[in-house]
């Protein structure tokens, strides 16, 4: 399952990210998400537009397009 295939007020944990540019991927890192990290969809942007995620406290955008990339499972 993808983090864009989640709906808003669910949370999920991550379990894959390898797919994702190696910048996007450390700039997360940096934020404390990474594989095995728990994170809650707050908001999803229409038209494809950025998701909104609740990661350790913190609200982080990441665009749609990076967010295909993200393989995640129920938590």
């Amino acid at each position: 399952m993808l983090l864009t295939d989640i709906h808003v007020g669910k949370q999920v944990r991550i379990i894959n990210t390898n797919q994702m540019d190696e910048l996007v991927n450390r700039r997360l890192l940096d934020l404390g998400i990474m594989e095995g990290s728990i994170v809650k969809i707050k908001r999803i942007l229409p038209l494809k537009g950025p998701i909104a995620i609740e990661a350790k406290g913190q609200l982080i955008g990441i665009r749609h397009r990076e967010a295909k990339m993200i393989q995640v499972e129920n938590a």
